[in-house]
């Protein structure tokens, strides 16, 4: 039986290593998945994992997470998409680098003055709220977990066309959405 998260916390704030065990155990094989989705390399994502495990410990305390799953997620994703970075300047181009380079015609201008990060992250969870379910899962799929598209159709029983098509559709919305409010794209 999985530890509620509130314990999970608890443990790590009395810096019981039982926590990091506890974190594997829950959400191990989630921030597998994310890692290898961005990474493509099993031995690369084990390596961010494993970071993410480190990051956690050295975060709680003093951070709190509301949300366990969403925090450790986020860690494993950031540490995925730098080591990311650091492979492509090596000139490995795995599968993110195409899922983020599909929303080059809707992010916003970078040197855009007064839109910060956070802004832009409102203002995209807004835009995701107002979508039908199954638009917003898709898009997330995609551009958060980096699922490739056939592994996004298999998962929703939707040819690969229909998922490019969404996907495409959603984008297109999104800039319209970020125009409308002010947002140079």
């Amino acid at each position: 039986m999985d530890m509620e998260d509130a314990r999970i916390v608890e443990l790590y704030f009395a810096r019981d290593e039982q926590a990091i065990r506890e974190t594997d155990a829950k959400y191990g094989r989630l921030c597998h998945q994310i890692a290898g989705n961005i990474l493509r390399n099993a031995e690369d994502a084990e390596e961010c994992v494993s970071d993410t495990y480190w990051s956690v410990w050295n975060q709680i305390p003093p951070a709190r997470p509301a949300h366990l799953m969403a925090y450790v997620c986020k860690i494993t994703r950031n540490l995925s998409l730098k080591k990311l970075e650091f492979l492509s300047a090596l000139k490995r181009k795995p599968q993110a680098v195409i899922s983020i380079s599909e929303l080059e015609n809707v992010w916003p201008d970078p040197g855009q003055a007064g839109l910060e990060d956070e802004d832009l992250g409102r203002l995209i969870s807004d835009f995701l709220r107002s979508e039908k379910p199954e638009a917003r899962n898709v898009f997330l799929r995609r551009y958060w977990f980096f699922d490739s598209v056939s592994d996004i159709g298999a998962r929703y029983g939707y040819s690969e066309s229909k998922v490019k098509s969404m996907l495409l559709r959603t984008r297109n919305r999104l800039r319209a959405y970020l125009k409308k409010e002010g947002v140079t794209v």
